[in-house]
């Protein structure tokens, strides 16, 4: 069944496993879905909540199983299936784990890749680019797939994607830790992930994709030299697949959708589903024109959404956004302001039920600190998973 832009939506959250009391990451995620399925498996149909495996063996990955027709509910039937997992999981003495990074994870050391189905795939991507940085194996995301019924519809919906995407970290940003300490970032997953496959720079671009025009000048512009420039470190042809694009914002063909893939995972699926709505809203607002023309989107350079994209993955909602014809395909009138004023004044505009919350990884700061020992690392991951328990925010509302 062919469904128009906004009549779906397909939600993924990937969520770490850790150990119950330490809170290192425990690479079981095999394990897990043998136990849940009653045989070995990688993926697992549950209603309208499926599982899966990822690249690590300590991720564990939900989605809505095909696309929901709305997205009131999907909060819920995220949260019910975790609290299973936990169920399963206890008796291992594992639980899961929210949020975009590890704070303390050691790729190097503990990193594990899925031994088992498509694991020529895997070993492709650690022959070409080695799977043991932070890039590949720590990091969790949200991502919000939105579908497309034709050649004008993919047209537009990209368009008005690419156009919000720079703002998405501003909102969404949830990893300021990596290696136990404090990067300096607000949402370091997206740096480390930008830079993972450097070797083939035709495979990520600048993460924001370059506007087209249609479907043809898609595979033309963008999938085409991908496969190209993979070719010679892939003579098999193992990653020749739409899903080798690692931009932010990827066209699945496939299932006919644009997958979005910028957006850190939060505390909470309930904290997820208040990002994935107001993405919408927003998206939908410049997919029907009423912040500005598809001309004036698509007339936006690449690579002054790809600077603007690299400031707000530093500084989130404190990014500062000053090129003008930027805030007029937005339909923000007046002088620069940061991305956080950009995006309350857009909510208020086009998403009045949305509320606007800082960033999460300013409220981890906060919670750890700006120079935190592990102890007290640790105290933020225990809060982290008391918002997972209790389908909360952070910091729990029971709490200091």
């Amino acid at each position: 069944m062919t469904l128009r832009a906004f009549e779906g939506f397909g939600i993924e959250i990937e969520y770490a496993i850790v150990d119950r009391d330490s809170f290192d990451v425990r690479p079981v995620a095999d394990r897990l879905l043998e136990e849940a399925a009653g045989a070995p498996a990688s993926e697992l149909e549950r209603g309208r909540i499926a599982w899966s495996n990822e690249l690590s063996l300590h991720v564990i990955e939900l989605k809505t199983n095909g696309p929901a027709p709305c997205l009131d509910g999907v909060a819920d039937d995220f949260a019910a299936e975790l609290r299973y997992i936990d169920e399963l999981l206890a008796p291992r003495g594992a639980r899961v784990l929210p949020c975009a990074m590890h704070p303390w994870m050691d790729p190097g050391r503990e990193q594990r890749l899925w031994p088992h189905e498509q694991t020529e795939i895997y070993h492709a991507y650690d022959r070409i680019f080695g799977c043991r940085g932070h890039g590949w194996a720590n990091l969790q995301s949200t991502h919000l797939n939105l579908p497309f019924a034709d050649d004008e519809e993919f047209v537009r919906l990209h368009t008005a994607i690419r156009t919000l995407l720079p703002l998405l970290p501003a909102v969404a940003a949830a990893s300021p830790f990596v290696d136990g300490r404090v990067s300096g970032l607000l949402d370091t997953r997206l740096e480390v992930y930008r830079g993972n496959q450097a070797r083939v720079p035709e495979i990520a671009g600048r993460v924001v994709p370059d506007y087209v025009a249609s479907i043809d000048e898609y595979h033309a512009r963008i999938l085409e030299p991908m496969y190209r420039a993979i070719a010679p470190y892939d003579a098999d042809g193992v990653l020749h697949g739409e899903w080798l694009n690692s931009r932010g914002a990827i066209a699945r063909f496939d299932r006919d959708a644009i997958e979005i893939r910028v957006l850190d995972a939060q505390e909470s699926p309930r904290a997820d589903l208040d990002v994935v709505r107001a993405v919408t809203a927003l998206v939908r607002a410049l997919y029907e024109e009423r912040a500005s023309s598809l001309a004036a989107q698509a007339a936006l350079p690449t690579s002054r959404l790809a600077d603007l994209f690299e400031q707000t993955l530093r500084l989130a909602d404190a990014a500062p956004v000053e090129d003008a014809a930027y805030l007029a395909a937005l339909g923000v009138a007046g002088p620069p302001r940061s991305a956080g004023e950009v995006w309350q004044e857009l909510l208020a505009r086009h998403a009045a039920g949305c509320r606007w919350r800082a960033p999460l990884a300013r409220r981890l700061l906060a919670d750890s600190g700006a120079v935190p020992d592990h102890a007290r690392l640790l105290r933020t991951c225990r809060r982290l998973g008391a918002c997972l328990d209790s389908n909360g925010y952070f910091p729990p509302r029971d709490e200091p």
